[in-house]
């Protein structure tokens, strides 16, 4: 088994055959190869009739052999010629550098690749909007599946723990709006304005807006990276094996803590915005703070809390489902996980932005302009 491969050169019926004998295995080559590539043509066949073994470097060497002298290889024993035959397979040429691409092309297949992969992530936000419509009417039809501590615990992720985040971000948004807004108003002498404007766009648009965002880099990826790592370590498939459904589980109670916190959070944003606004008032414009808050309810129309209010559980349902959807696709590997969280948030904001343009429009129709 040991024996050093040897080379021979004989002529048969008028052509030269290459004889290999002893172990072509790559410690018992030797100078094998750099006498083979010596061996200069024409030849008609290698013989492997007599090698004890073979490995895949000797495969390739005898491959590569026939293929430079166009010689064919003859007395192989079965798993000797499948060895060769695989390794021939894989002789392709390859490009070491991908071939250049016009930008105008290059720019095209990457919009028609991301047309497509936001198409393939609407129709499965779709699919799992259903199926978390089948797993809420289960509950329905069994209460006593419903998992009352689970919901409890989510309120506290969603709620609870962002009021500190999302109230310091409100406030210092309402001082931007007052002071920005007053700035272009002292142009026109109407200051007092400035009341109107922090009042009306903090409870109708950015207060459940940027709550929104909010919740979509804090909940909806934290949702997204506990189902992902969840999915990796099969926790989900065992909670299938014994009986418990994921969707009651672990989505329900997801969604009904951001559909149901999106709304008292949203407030709270606006109401901190406005304080933020009146700080400004009272410092700048000359405003006292209770005059700038007793205004605001005489300039913001109930109509334009409604509309916050209204649009805050749509916003939550789309985080938490984008969270969800994400975190329940993830395979293979842990850079999935962060991937699919990343694209969560990412199709959470943009989802989010989307339908507030398209509520705008709604609600300016309807007449709660």
């Amino acid at each position: 088994m040991n024996k050093a491969a040897e080379l021979t050169e004989e002529q048969r019926d008028g052509g030269t055959v290459i004889r290999l004998s002893g172990n072509l295995a790559i410690a018992c080559l030797h100078d094998l190869p750099a006498r083979l590539d010596a061996v200069q043509g024409p030849v008609d066949a290698i013989d492997l009739s007599q090698v004890d073994h073979i490995d895949t470097i000797g495969a390739w060497t005898v491959h590569s052999a026939a293929k430079r002298l166009d010689a064919k290889i003859i007395g192989a024993d079965g798993d000797a010629q499948r060895l060769v035959e695989a390794v021939g397979a894989l002789d392709e040429p390859m490009a070491v550098r991908p071939d250049k691409v016009s930008p105008f092309t290059r720019v095209v297949g990457q919009i028609g690749d991301a047309v497509i992969s936001a198409g393939t992530t609407l129709v499965g936000l779709l699919g799992f909007f259903g199926a978390s419509l089948v797993a809420a009417w289960g509950l329905i039809r069994h209460p006593s599946r419903f998992r009352v501590n689970a919901v409890v615990q989510r309120f506290e992720v969603v709620g609870v723990s962002a009021l500190g985040i999302i109230g310091l971000m409100s406030f210092l948004i309402g001082i931007v709006i007052a002071q920005q807004g007053s700035v272009q108003l002292r142009q026109f002498g109407m200051e007092m304005l400035t009341i109107n404007l922090v009042g009306r766009l903090t409870f109708r648009e950015l207060g459940v807006l940027m709550t929104a965002i909010m919740v979509a880099g804090r909940s909806g990826s934290a949702f997204a990276a506990q189902l992902g790592t969840m999915k990796l370590t099969e926790e989900i498939d065992a909670m299938r094996t014994i009986g418990i459904a994921p969707m009651e589980a672990l989505v329900i109670p997801r969604i009904m803590a951001a559909v149901l916190m999106m709304p008292l959070l949203g407030f709270y944003a606006s109401c901190m915005a406005i304080i933020g606004g009146a700080v400004v008032g009272e410092l700048m414009l000359g405003i006292p703070f209770w005059t700038f808050l007793s205004r605001i309810q005489d300039v913001v129309p109930t109509y334009d809390v409604w509309v916050g209010l209204l649009k805050a559980p749509v916003f939550g349902l789309i985080v938490a489902l984008a969270g969800c959807y994400n975190g329940m696709q993830v395979k293979g590997n842990s850079e999935e996980v962060g991937r699919r969280t990343t694209l969560s948030v990412v199709a959470a904001i943009f989802a989010v932005i989307v339908l507030d343009a398209f509520f705008a429009v709604f609600f300016t129709k309807v007449g709660w302009a």
